[in-house]
């Protein structure tokens, strides 16, 4: 039955990651005190890069959350609504939780972001912190312009604007294999199925 299960998941459904809210925030917090210029779109796309190379790296990405192919690149969407909320334009799972989030970060009227907190490292892994450093120190300090640009990459081209981009996409897009996806897309299919 379990593997009728995997299969199903694995041919029906686009594969996509298994969103953890504490190693999100986490990474989105240790991005945003590390950052000079701490703009929702910046950290965005350092997380987006740090994600998809995590992915390809170590077989996760840092986050877990689902990136949505928006005008201006790839936007986490779990955390954009955080974002939303925080900024009060939405609410974060049907639910307001602005006062715990706005404990860790405030928004400004131009959206940039100011921690109040640093990350917690305990929730981040030591390849996590390596490949968000790594991101920060590449595309950290990068305009708004070129993030945008090199974010238009083969995973978003393939995308409907405001739709979820594949992981599948995102790891072709890292030059990933069929084998290396598959197995990508079984390991998520098996723990969408445990759960």
């Amino acid at each position: 039955m379990l593997k009728f299960v995997i299969k199903y998941y694995i041919c029906n459904a686009m594969t996509t990651p298994i969103f953890n809210l504490e190693h999100a925030l986490n990474a989105f917090m240790y991005v945003a005190n590390r950052l000079d210029i701490t703009d929702i779109h910046r950290i965005f796309k350092v997380l987006y890069f740090a994600d998809k190379q995590h992915l390809s790296n170590y077989l996760r990405p840092i986050t877990g959350d689902t990136y949505i192919a928006m005008d201006d690149g790839p936007v986490p969407t779990n955390l954009y609504d955080i974002v939303k909320e925080v900024d009060n334009r939405g609410h974060w799972n049907g639910e307001r939780k602005s006062m715990i989030f706005t404990s860790l970060f405030s928004i400004n009227k131009n959206m940039f972001v100011k921690p109040h907190k640093d990350a917690d490292l305990d929730f981040l892994s030591i390849s996590d912190i390596e490949e968000l450093d790594k991101s920060i120190e590449k595309y950290g300090a990068l305009s708004h312009e070129l993030l945008s640009t090199i974010s238009h990459a083969y995973a978003w081209q393939r995308t409907s604007r405001n739709s979820a981009m594949d992981l599948d996409n995102i790891l072709r897009e890292n030059g990933e294999g069929e084998d290396f996806i598959k197995h990508i897309a079984e390991d998520i299919a098996f723990v969408k199925a445990l759960s």
